[in-house]
Order: C-alpha cells, then structure tokens, then sequence
C-alpha cells in the first residue's frame, strides 16, 4: 500500500485550561487537495485544536507538522505568513470600516507612507470576483448580511494565499443557495490543491462536502473514517457515544389564550412592514423566511433595540411600547440574539456574571445590597439544569465553546422568569446533542406557560419543534403555516412571496 503523505499533521496535542483537560494526545492528519471535517459535541475539542494550530492556543504537548517541517506559530498572524488561515464561527471584524479595509487589516499597501486607495480596491475586487462574492469593496462591514459578511471573511482568509484553510461552521448563517456557493469556492480550492479543515455539526452537509471524517469526543479523537464510508446515525453515534432515537423532543405543551397581539408594525431605518402576528399563551411560533427578510429586525423592535415608526404591540389587551431593552424587560420580553459574541455575552466577564447580570434585583438582601450567597446558588442551579460544560463558575466565559456560551446566555434569562421569550437562531453553531436540549429547554418553557418566539434558518428545525410558523418576506409577512400538515416546500414558496 502506497504511503500517504500529509500536508499537515498535528500529533499527540494536548492543552489544558484551569480545571479542564480540553485536549488530550489528539492526532490529526490532512491531505492537499481534499477536505477533512472535524465533528464533536461543544466542548469537544475541535475549535480549540485548530486554534492551537492557528496560533490562538499554545499547545501544552505535541507537535504540528506541515509539509513535514515543524512549527509552532506564536500568534495568527506567524500562522498566516506560512499559509494557514482560519475563518471563525465568531466573525472578528472592524464593522464600522468598509470590506477592502477589513481585508487587508494590518497589511495595506502603502508607497512613501500614503495608502494605496485604488490597488487595494482593485485586489479586493480581483478576490471578490474570483470567488463570485457579490459584494462592493467599498461597502461598510455594518450594512452587510451575515452571511455576506462570513463570505468577506472567507475571502480574506483566501487573499493570504492560504494552502490550510479551517472553515469553523462557515455555513451557520448560510441559505441553502449560499450554502452551494460556498461549496462552489470550497470545491475550486480543494482542485487548487488546498487542504481544508471543515467544522460543523450539520451532517448531511459533511457527507456532502468531505473526504475524511475525524470525530472528537472529550478531548480525545475518536475516529477518522472516509466520508462515503458513513452514514448520518454513525456519525451521530461517534458524536455523542450513544443512538440518538429522536432529533426532536416531545411536544408535550398545550397552546392557550391570545398573550400577545403585534399590530401593523414598521421599523424606522429597517425592513419591516406592516407586520401583524398573534402570539398565544404556551406556545412556541417560528419564524422562517430568506437571510434579509426581516425576522432579526422584528425582534429588536418588539424588544425596543430598534425604533417602531408606526404600528402597535398589545400584551393581555394593554397597549405597550416596549420603547427599549428595559421597558421590554418590566413587560416581561427576553431576547437571545443572533449574534451571541457581538450582541449576548459580557465577553471580559466570568459565567457567572454573565448568567446573574439580568437578575440581579433577586440577589438583593434588604432591597439595597447583593448577597453573594444567593448569586452562587442562583448560577449553581442553573449550570446544573442546563447541563452547561464549564471548571468553575469564575471562569471567563470565552473559554467556553460556543454552545455552552449559549446556553449559559439563556440561563441568564431564565434567571429573569419573562413570560416571552424570542430566540433569534438559538441553536446556531450548536451541536445535536447541546441543540437537543436546547429545544427540550423551550418545550418546558411553552409547558409551564411562557410563550416562546423563534427565528431560525433551518426548516427541519423549525418544522420539528414549533406549534405554528409565520414566514416573512422582505419585510412583510407572507403568510402562516401549520407544521402538521404543511410541507417545507410551502414555506418556501412563501418566503420568496415578495422578492
């Protein structure tokens, strides 16, 4: 048998943190010209093994190997200079600054001193064009989508020239006719010879794209398997060490009475128009719809983070305004947002300042002072019921992977006891088995009363777990269908209603 050689090989890579073993002698090898997906439940060890290759991280045993000669990379920037970029599930950009900027961050082009404006303009047009990105140079970062925005940052990662390119859940905010350009780019680099390490928890996306299959459990790799050799349930067995019987949960709640009432409501500077949705009592309602279509907007306006121009919100028959986060909160509203490291967690703070920031009038003892007593057994509590993998509560929470950020987001506001609850994408970036009880922890909720409001980019997700789903688009509402009876193609068919 002919002896493979690898363009990368990471050997015997061990890293602890305080408290934690994260990575434990995990070999991992990759080859030019092919991708190689990287699976595990949060917490795993997969983001962390690449950020140890990436220059994040330094590991604590092993070695890293590319093309046969070692290295350690002492910060990203080493790793990029010898041709390995990482694009991050968390997008680090400068948004207020427009594409080209954010691409050559730390690397303009300069003559005597002076920027040079109109080459690098012309490179990154050159770069945007290559890839079929439909995005100008000179747009602020801000104005983009998401997904547009996750499509800049693959481009930057590609302007360095990168041989190894790690994609960390590059498809997290991606349609599904995103999600085929980015394959399109991803197929073009593989013929192009370049070795692409692939991180995600959507499975029949890495039976789709990979060559290998390397499965990562506690810290330790678990297999490394040929993609046409596996099948969805054996790579969700290798994940979690057991048979997942059941992707959803039970949908045990029972729907009440009418709680909540949006009338004709429009956004000041957003894509929201003349939307008008019931909400009942017990009830978990999703809402569908294309990457723009206005679903994110709409939760910041109920949840006052955005300006409403006209339009109005009845809760239990009482006109309210919800005229920002605060007002929203005494009314009873959370919102978990879409993007949890820009917009969700106190990032240079510990889990459990984040889990108790939202409840902290609880904690008081005489109304005056914070019993510290009661914030200990608040968080303790909390990390036990929602299973949330951490050392130590003081623990900084971007330690944490990003399903754990997650959850410890949400336990936050179950601190809080609103009585409505939006969820912008609460599952993304999450793996089944975090995703799992995630959606157990929303059925709880409905069963105990609450009322649960869901945004989502994934149909099955959406189909499987919510009572009702309203489909927007561009802004308006499209229409109402019954996940019991109607089918996905439906929703789509309403969700391009008014493109």
């Amino acid at each position: 048998m002919e002896e493979r050689t690898y363009l990368l090989e990471m050997i015997g890579i061990t890293k602890e943190f305080p408290g934690v073993k994260a990575l434990d002698s995990v070999t991992f090898q990759l080859e030019a010209g092919s991708v190689h997906a990287l699976m595990g439940e949060n917490g795993a060890g997969k983001t962390t093994l690449m950020r140890c290759l990436f220059g994040l991280y330094l590991e604590d045993k092993g070695n890293i190997l590319i093309n046969g000669k070692q290295f350690k990379f002492s910060n990203p920037k080493h790793a990029l200079e010898h041709g390995v970029a990482m694009v991050h599930q968390e997008l680090n950009q400068v948004l207020k600054r427009n594409v080209m900027e954010n691409l050559w961050l730390g690397r303009v082009p300069t003559k005597a001193g002076f920027v040079l404006h109109k080459k690098m303009y012309n490179e990154t047009l050159k770069i945007l064009n290559e890839l079929e990105i439909d995005v100008s140079p000179k747009a602020i970062m801000s104005t983009l989508s998401i997904a547009k925005r996750q499509m800049v940052e693959i481009a930057k990662a590609i302007s360095y020239n990168a041989k190894i390119l790690v994609l960390d859940e590059p498809t997290s905010s991606l349609n599904n006719a995103e999600v085929s350009h980015l394959f399109k780019i991803i197929n073009k680099l593989r013929a192009q010879g370049c070795g692409i390490v692939y991180i995600s928890h959507k499975i029949e996306e890495i039976l789709q794209i990979s060559d290998m299959v390397s499965v990562m459990r506690d810290g330790k790799m678990i297999s490394t398997t040929l993609a046409e050799d596996l099948t969805v349930n054996q790579i969700l067995k290798q994940m979690v060490g057991r048979e997942l019987t059941n992707v959803y949960p039970p949908k045990t709640n029972i729907v009440g009475r009418k709680i909540l009432e949006v009338k004709n409501l429009s956004a000041r500077y957003l894509n929201v128009k003349d939307v008008s949705f019931d909400l009942n009592k017990g009830e978990i309602l999703g809402f569908a719809g294309l990457i723009g279509a206005g679903r994110t907007e709409l939760m910041h306006c109920l949840f006052g983070t955005a300006t409403i121009s006209k339009g109005s919100i009845y809760l239990n028959g009482r006109k309210i305004k919800n005229a920002n986060p605060r007002e929203a909160k005494k009314n009873g509203f959370a919102l978990v947002t879409e993007e949890r490291r820009q917009a969700g967690i106190f990032g240079s703070l510990s889990v459990k300042e984040n889990i108790a920031i939202a409840s902290l009038k609880k904690n008081l003892i005489f109304k005056i002072m914070l019993s510290n007593k009661k914030i200990n057994t608040n968080v303790k509590n909390q990390i036990k019921l929602l299973k949330i993998k951490v050392p130590s509560a003081r623990a900084r929470i971007l330690s944490l992977s990003g399903g754990n950020q997650q959850k410890t987001i949400i336990s936050r506001w179950l601190l809080a006891e609103p009585n409505i609850f939006l969820l912008d994408e609460p599952a993304r970036g999450v793996d089944v088995g975090a995703k799992y009880e995630i959606h157990q922890i929303m059925i709880d909720l409905a069963k105990q009363g609450k009322s649960v409001i869901m945004v989502s980019s994934d149909l099955p997700e959406l189909m499987g777990v919510c009572d009702r789903i309203v489909v927007m688009s561009n802004g308006q509402i499209a229409g109402e269908i019954n996940p019991k009876v109607d089918t996905q193609e439906k929703v789509m068919q309403l969700a391009v209603k008014y493109v």
